[in-house]
């Protein structure tokens, strides 16, 4: 996935190039409002022969300006509330699946963690898992219903033991359905691969799993080495070389997002090193610290966390689990984590 503004049309163009040379099948590219629609145009001039994704993110409305210039949208099940709400969510996926009908476009129905939809987590209120998965099963039938097959599913989460069970019940209840797996915000290596590896050993070795992706905090220059971990880690499931994988249920857990064309920061993915560097007294206490890169995901996807940070353009927001400590200055924001972790902990020790 690109993690250049797609505005910035040389450096989204250079990146897709970039993630093709190092192998993606698909190269995908987010896009927030119809601004942007004149840049994916020309990026698509001169990406000729590389397979794009667009993610609507939000903002599903924009399916008919991009669908020209892509081959793939991806739409997140969790996010078709936010607007229009005048309009039932059939009536939403059925205006998407035209439109893609239209231009010969495959969809991913992208389901994540962080935003499962509000009627599905209304319904099983003590079952995350089982949300996520209703909802999958869900739009899979609105897709049959409205006669349309060309559609792959992902369900995904920064926990691979998670990964690895939601992907098990949704291929049990559609195994006709293709999968595309994923751990969403793994984090940065090493950790995010391993991670990656614990989900992807236990299922492709069952045969789940049609496409993948490795979501890793890296700068921009570095976006490829994703692609590349991916292909190490099919070649050794190919080849029956697996490896002995810590426990992720223990110690300190860091997860991050893989720093994607929503972040309003540059410094995300430097203040994602600097937790993990800040934070290492912790490593024997069973805490979890989530650093996200955007407003999108940011505010869902740290509520689970012990302690949470999510960036904005020039501040960030710091959270233990859904409650809202306040907004410090990239400078500033570290100093308040160190005081909150050291109270987490005490909290704990004289529990």
């Amino acid at each position: 996935m690109c993690a250049t503004r797609t505005s910035d049309i040389d450096a989204t163009v250079a990146q897709t190039h970039q993630l093709a040379q190092a192998g993606a099948g698909i190269v995908r590219i987010a896009m927030d409002n119809e601004k942007e629609v004149a840049a994916l145009k020309e990026i698509r001039a001169q990406t000729r022969g590389i397979v794009l994704s667009v993610d609507l993110q939000e903002n599903y409305k924009i399916a008919n300006k991009v669908a020209p210039y892509v081959d793939k949208i991806r739409y997140n099940p969790g996010h078709l509330h936010h607007i229009e709400k005048a309009k039932t969510i059939p009536q939403k996926v059925r205006w998407l699946v035209d439109i893609a009908r239209d231009h010969n476009l495959a969809i991913r129905i992208g389901v994540n963690c962080g935003s499962v939809a509000p009627a599905f987590l209304a319904q099983y209120p003590d079952d995350q898992l089982k949300a996520l998965v209703e909802s999958a099963v869900w739009h899979c039938e609105l897709m049959d219903e409205y006669g349309f097959n060309r559609f792959v599913v992902s369900l995904k989460d920064s926990d691979p033991v998670k990964v690895v069970e939601a992907n098990r019940r949704f291929a049990q209840r559609r195994p006709d359905v293709p999968i595309h797996l994923g751990v969403t915000e793994a984090g940065m290596p090493p950790d995010g691969i391993i991670k990656t590896r614990i989900a992807f050993e236990k299922l492709l070795a069952q045969h789940i799993g049609e496409t993948i992706r490795v979501s890793l905090t890296l700068p921009n220059d570095r976006k490829h080495e994703e692609v590349v971990v991916g292909h190490q880690i099919l070649d050794d499931v190919a080849a029956g070389r697996f490896i002995s994988v810590p426990d992720y249920d223990k110690g300190l857990n860091i997860i991050s997002c893989p720093s994607c064309s929503r972040v309003e920061n540059e410094r995300f993915v430097e203040l994602a090193q600097q937790v993990k560097e800040l934070t290492t007294y912790a490593a024997q206490h069973r805490i979890t610290i989530a650093v996200m890169g955007c407003r999108v995901n940011g505010p869902g996807e740290t509520d689970d966390a012990d302690l949470g940070l999510w960036c904005g353009p020039s501040t960030v927001n710091l959270k233990r689990k859904d409650r809202k400590l306040g907004n410090f200055s990239y400078d500033d924001v570290l100093g308040r984590l160190r005081q909150e972790l050291d109270r987490l902990i005490e909290e704990r020790r004289t529990a």
